[in-house]
């Protein structure tokens, strides 16, 4: 099979691969940045902005450890802006998104940021994004890319969207429960046949002929060139892959959770409850066994950083403050650390650049010699 580019909205991605967002300071400024330079699409994700480069952009934090205060300073606009400058740097003119979730506190400004700060798209989970259109209606000519785990749920959004604002998406992303962090689907429910990537992309293919014309991206395990070929069979213009791109040198997560995850056994990769309302996957480490003791490290609400947890409220229920265990994998902390990843993490054996990577998930898993 021949990949093609595509477009979304004004823009065109040279190989139809688009990095996933991943946040606290896993896709920031050199993953990102290197992704757009290989022809993919580089996702810088607005989470936790405020614990960029030693909370340089950061005008008030709270204790040693430097916890941004509120909202206004975990998600820092001073630093996303130097984040995709210093992408800019390196992937000169080519496209670059930010995601942002919808599920975060001060949504529609952390879009308004995103959109000065440079990125030619926005990328919306965490919820079904109907009022993404509000956020960003000071810029037209950024692509607005929802992501759906159902036909109905894209159903709804358009004829929100449409009733509203009189727009549809540029593009969707449909997200299988094998992906890393946040699902969009109970727990439950993440094991269902009927909810497996490939049962759900299609109909949302057909979903979205309703609607006119707009790119297909599969999202959720998907790890290797045959899986792409997979996913474009049934229908899909793009993939989007998030793990995979942690076992990259250019990636910003820390050399601890790069080896937390290549160490991961698949037994290790779990469900996990979240203070944001859905099922998150990621690794199971000492973290986990403490909040099962008791001896986790304690809630207390300094970055207000989710709408849903309720200023730490559901926090406490489940045993940590999301944006502070995130903060500390970006760190490199091991102990505390939340560790995300996708389903076929334990497959991560090895660093290599951002382009061997591209190179390999557009060709196959070949050597350089075969590919040049």
């Amino acid at each position: 099979m021949e990949f093609k580019s595509f477009k979304i909205g004004k823009y065109t991605i040279e190989k139809p691969i688009i990095q996933g967002g991943m946040g606290v300071g896993i896709s920031w400024d050199q993953l990102a940045g290197n992704v757009s330079k290989e022809g993919g699409l580089g996702v810088i994700s607005a989470v936790g902005t405020g614990v960029y480069k030693k909370r340089a952009y950061v005008e008030k934090t709270v204790g040693k450890d430097e916890r941004p205060l509120d909202a206004l300073n975990f998600y820092s606009y001073p630093a996303l802006q130097k984040i995709f400058d210093n992408a800019r740097e390196i992937c000169g003119d080519a496209p670059l998104a930010a995601n942002v979730l919808y599920a975060q506190s001060e949504y529609n400004r952390v879009v308004e940021d995103a959109c000065k700060a440079g990125a030619n798209m926005i990328i919306t989970g965490a919820g079904l994004p109907l009022t993404m259109p509000e956020a960003a209606k000071n810029y037209p000519d950024v692509a607005l890319i929802p992501i759906v785990s159902t036909a109905k749920a894209l159903r709804i959004l358009c004829k929100r969207w449409k009733k509203t604002h009189n727009r549809l998406p540029d593009a969707v992303i449909v997200e299988g429960p094998l992906s890393g962090g946040h699902q969009g689907f109970k727990y439950d429910e993440c094991f269902m046949e009927e909810n497996q990537l490939e049962n759900i992309l299609g109909p949302v293919v057909e979903e979205a002929k309703n609607w006119g014309s707009m790119p297909i991206i599969a999202a959720g395990g998907v790890w290797d060139h045959d899986d792409i070929i997979k996913m474009m069979e049934i229908g899909a213009d793009a993939v989007q892959m998030g793990t995979r791109f942690i076992g990259t040198v250019e990636c910003d997560a820390s050399q601890v959770m790069k080896d937390i995850i290549i160490d991961a056994e698949e037994d290790d990769i779990k469900l996990f409850k979240s203070p944001v309302g859905y099922p998150a996957r990621g690794v199971r480490t000492q973290l986990h066994e403490d909040i099962e003791k008791g001896t986790a490290p304690k809630v207390a609400c300094i970055s207000n950083c989710v709408a849903p947890c309720n200023r730490g409220e559901e926090a406490k229920i489940v045993g940590y403050c999301i944006a502070d265990r995130l903060s500390d994998a970006y760190d490199g902390i091991a102990e505390t650390g939340l560790f995300f990843t996708g389903a076929n993490g334990y497959r991560l054996q090895e660093i290599i650049t951002v382009k061997e990577l591209m190179n390999k998930l557009m060709h196959g898993e070949k050597s350089q010699s075969e590919v040049s």
